[in-house]
């Protein structure tokens, strides 16, 4: 398992569980004790975990893990999907894209399709294409959260709300039938909201982890979003009830 996988695993067990024990990670990752100190070492240095004796303990409320450890998760999946949502994009199209892994993704798999305009409050997104000729790369303002790499607010959404857009893909922390589609920042389901509203069409890019959960903020219902590209290790049940509100769904 590499660094980033284990840094991963190690947030999301403090993330539920509180606390974790170097011997406990030691085992599981099958690496060194002196492996897991050094990993939770550099956590600590980064302020989410705080160390003590024999392991470490959840330091605030770590609801949100920063993008740069989401990036290694269920990466086939994202791939898949990817390649799914840029075969709906025809040449010449203005495409939307809001931050996150699978949404990262598609960007990259969008990056060959000549004559594009893409639109993305992404910073991560704009700097992969933004030495791309072939396309045309719209950023707007906006204040930029660290753990998204997202530009969201005020000054976002008045720069979005002049545009007009064929397609957006939205990323989400979480899509459920009652609840919609979420995110853990307020600001930045407003942002994503504004993409949404701006675009002909508007199509949810989630792996399966993704369904059935609910994160802090709404983003919009699910009818509200033309279609949803997952993976086929969906939940089925979770599936019905997405396409009953007249979700168009695509599993690849």
């Amino acid at each position: 398992m590499s660094q980033a996988d284990r840094l991963s695993s190690i947030l999301d067990e403090l993330s539920s569980g509180g606390s974790v024990r170097v011997a406990e990670l030691s085992d599981r990752f099958g690496v060194s004790v002196a492996t897991i100190r050094r990993d939770l070492e550099l956590l600590e240095e980064q302020r989410l975990v705080s160390r003590v004796h024999g392991g470490a303990v959840a330091r605030g409320l770590l609801y949100e893990l920063p993008l740069r450890y989401k990036v290694a998760r269920h990466q086939g999946e994202k791939r898949r999907i990817a390649l799914a949502a840029a075969a709906l994009i025809e040449e010449g199209s203005t495409v939307g894209l809001t931050g996150g892994t699978t949404t990262t993704e598609v960007a990259r798999a969008l990056s060959e399709v000549p004559d594009l305009t893409i639109v993305t409050n992404a910073l991560n997104i704009a700097s992969e294409l933004a030495i791309r000729s072939n396309l045309k790369l719209v950023v707007p303002g906006g204040v930029a959260r660290s753990a998204s790499y997202e530009l969201v607010g005020p000054i976002a959404e008045s720069a979005l709300g002049g545009l007009n857009l064929d397609v957006v893909f939205v990323g989400v922390d979480g899509i459920a039938p009652e609840q919609g589609l979420t995110t853990h920042h307020e600001v930045e389901a407003y942002t994503n909201r504004v993409l949404i509203q701006r675009a002909a069409r508007s199509v949810a890019v989630a792996d399966s982890s993704k369904l059935g959960r609910v994160a802090f903020a709404r983003i919009c219902d699910v009818d509200e979003v033309d279609g949803l590209i997952s993976d086929t290790e969906a939940d089925r049940e979770v599936i019905a009830a997405l396409g009953a509100l007249g979700t168009d769904i695509k599993l690849v």
